[in-house]
């Protein structure tokens, strides 16, 4: 359906560009929700999984704070509070450098590591449902929307 019938906006966009940023917020929020109920069932949100990849990217290497902020998809949250949640659960362990006392140094734990393979089976069944168009369009997509940022 059109983004325009969706949000029932009767009087149109003032441009392309208005209706194709609503439609890319709508659609990004429309994916986040359906991926926070699997997140839900877990006690955690989209940016915990974030961090989780970012960290399982480089292990067992282990992560600085300022790394990850840097590469997260969602920069405004308190990186902080998802640590300290992921150290709760027993997910990631979080130790002050050895070399840099101000530094600290943050790894996924096993337990994490199996936590995150269990997650991304479940989102990657959840996405093969939701997929609708090629790969060739995802493509085309994901180029658009990266010269849409410049």
């Amino acid at each position: 359906m059109e983004i325009d019938k969706v949000i029932k906006q009767s009087s149109g966009f003032t441009d392309g560009y208005q209706k194709a940023l609503v439609n890319l917020l709508y659609t990004a929020n429309h994916f986040r929700d359906t991926h926070q109920k699997v997140f839900k069932k877990y006690g955690i949100q989209g940016q915990h999984f974030n961090v989780m990849r970012i960290l399982k990217g480089k292990h067992p290497e282990a992560v600085t704070p300022g790394y990850i902020k840097e590469v997260m998809i969602d920069k405004g949250r308190d990186l902080t509070r998802l640590v300290d949640k992921l150290e709760t659960l027993g997910w990631v362990t979080r130790r002050v450098c050895e070399d840099n006392k101000r530094q600290m140094n943050i790894n996924l734990t096993e337990i994490g590591i199996k936590k995150l393979d269990e997650l991304r089976q479940i989102i990657k069944k959840l996405d093969d449902q939701l997929k609708c168009m090629t790969e060739e369009e995802y493509n085309q997509l994901s180029a658009l929307l990266d010269k849409m940022r410049g």
